[in-house]
């Protein structure tokens, strides 16, 4: 067998697994699309990434609002997207439901979940959020991605910045995280 035809089947096979991958992780968060189930899934997040990431807690004690989508599918191969569902708490309580869109093209190829949460820190970021009819993460307020580096040296006083974004359980075969491009948008539950 020559070399393209080889590189032919191989890309198709890999296509075909990533898409039955892919329906079966848009499967699974089909099925956990109720009020109820994502509010559930936020507790259990939360409670995860402030066993993990101390900063997350403290910063949570002056944040005002959190946004955590506890479960955001990955994929793509060459043209990629994702996608998850998740809630807006204020004071602890859900005010409302939300889902995360990207689209992506370039070198990649994987699937992956994770989760993720924005710690809105000032009420200007909040209100932007609420106001939005889409927002597109990159336009509007300053975000700050939390590593373990950030989150070593960040304390409520040195949290000067309008949003903080922590990622969490991230699993599956794609390479790097990112949010720019990312649209939120409000969603009714």
């Amino acid at each position: 067998m020559n070399t393209k035809k080889w590189f032919l089947r191989t890309a198709v096979s890999f296509m075909v697994f990533m898409m039955v991958t892919v329906c079966g992780m848009y499967q699974q968060q089909a099925l956990a699309a109720t009020a109820a189930e994502i509010d559930r899934d936020v507790d259990s997040a939360l409670l995860k990434l402030y066993e993990k990431t101390p900063a997350a807690k403290e910063l949570a004690k002056v944040a005002k609002g959190i946004l955590v989508f506890p479960d955001v599918v990955k994929a793509g191969l060459i043209i990629g997207g994702q996608f998850g569902e998740g809630a807006l708490r204020v004071d602890g309580k859900t005010v409302g439901y939300y889902s995360t869109v990207a689209a992506s093209y370039g070198l990649q190829a994987g699937a992956q979940s994770f989760g993720y949460a924005l710690f809105f820190i000032t009420d200007n970021a909040l209100d932007y959020l609420k106001k939005s009819e889409g927002w597109e993460i990159g336009v509007g307020p300053s975000i700050v991605i939390v590593d373990e580096g950030v989150a070593k040296s960040l304390t409520t006083t040195t949290a000067k910045s309008d949003i903080y974004a922590f990622f969490f359980d991230q699993k599956g075969l794609m390479a790097g995280l990112g949010l720019q491009g990312s649209k939120i948008t409000k969603i009714n539950k």
